[in-house]
């Protein structure tokens, strides 16, 4: 077998009993369960949500984006080997943690299979909750241009690149297109205040203004408990991505839940400890794969501006890279999966056959 065939690069087109139509983002696609299956499942396996919650099925693939573009390789790689299963499993330690130290549940309850989890639909706060400790990325690009201002947070002079803050950051933008707030541009991904928030926090999807507090006070106990963890480890979280979204539990309850993943090397920059203490950052996040992007192409400002999609498009498209290229790559997501998890990733030889048939026997979700 070759290796192109343990990739999981289609996920969107498993016979999975659904009356709704496949929702596919870059690396998961969603599969919204009947009423009557998700009925069943709450009753058969006693998740604690409300009865009549709907649930999903949510697939990882092995697929692998990069500044909004899906790359493959040569040899037919639609993908990077292992990828999916170390993201997932990422994920499920950090949330296990969140919720075994009280901080929050997350919308996952149930883990079938490395590249499935059961979710219950949550209410997503339109907002990408970012924290940085370090100066990096966009950032430093922002800072060395002249910027001092960042979400209303004001930088001091002086800042060296890829060095600590003097504190740790919240950076949030908006989550989507979110029409008619003052001040914020209806457009994906823009920059925005507490202030912003706070005049609009219903546009936002919080419930409450108090609850403005909670998500922030979830996403700074979120990152020190990672950042805690892996130093541990000798790696450094240098900054990261949460979403929250609120669910009702058996009782009734509304929950501000983490939602999406969490301190995976897709939604985080995480560091060498040792190499970062000889003056040398090496990357074990998708970061150190933009890099790689950057210094591939002769014309990275293709890859940077906005304003020139179709051109980034075309080179995703018509550039197959090389196979050591997405081995490596999947060599540091599966390398820092086990380190923080302890576990062994398993590539799979088939892994939708293996999904299908657990769904089938285990669920009785597919016909």
């Amino acid at each position: 077998m070759t290796i192109a065939n343990k990739v999981l690069a289609v996920n969107n087109d498993l016979p999975i009993r659904t009356d709704a139509p496949v929702h596919s983002g870059k690396v998961r696609s969603v599969y919204w369960l009947t009423a009557d299956d998700s009925r069943r499942l709450i009753k058969e396996k006693g998740y604690n949500v409300a009865e009549d919650s709907p649930l999903a099925i949510m697939v990882i693939s092995d697929r692998i984006s990069a500044f909004d573009c899906i790359w493959h390789g040569e040899g037919g790689m639609k993908g990077v080997p292992g990828k999916g299963a170390a993201l997932n499993a990422i994920s499920n330690h950090w949330f296990k943690l969140f919720k075994d130290n009280g901080l929050a549940d997350s919308h996952i309850l149930d883990i079938p299979h490395p590249f499935v989890w059961i979710v219950q639909k949550a209410k997503p706060v339109m907002i990408e909750a970012i924290c940085r400790q370090y100066i990096t990325g966009s950032m430093w690009r922002s800072y060395v241009k002249g910027e001092r201002e960042f979400c209303g947070i004001q930088l001091p002079e002086g800042l060296e690149k890829d060095t600590k803050l003097p504190e740790l950051l919240q950076t949030p933008s908006t989550k989507g297109i979110l029409e008619g707030i003052p001040g914020v541009p209806a457009q994906d991904d823009v920059n925005i205040t507490r202030k912003n928030i706070e005049d609009n926090f219903e546009a936002f999807n919080f419930k409450s203004e108090t609850d403005i507090t909670l998500y922030e006070k979830l996403l700074e106990e979120g990152f020190d408990l990672i950042s805690g963890e892996l130093a541990k480890l000798d790696q450094i979280f240098i900054d990261t991505k949460f979403e929250f979204g609120y669910v009702t539990d058996a009782a009734g309850n509304d929950k501000l839940i983490y939602m999406d993943e969490v301190g995976t090397p897709d939604s985080s920059r995480i560091w060498d400890g040792s190499e970062y203490r000889n003056g040398k950052v090496v990357e074990n996040s998708k970061e150190g794969f933009r890099q790689l992007l950057l210094n591939h192409f002769p014309d990275p400002d293709i890859l940077l501006n906005k304003d020139r999609m179709e051109e980034r498009e075309a080179l995703a498209r018509d550039n197959a890279l090389p196979e050591s290229v997405l081995m490596a790559v999947s060599a540091t997501y599966t390398g820092i999966a086990e380190k923080i998890t302890g576990e062994k990733i398993v590539i799979s030889d088939d892994p939708k056959a293996e999904v299908i048939e657990i769904l089938r026997n285990e669920y009785n979700l597919i016909d």
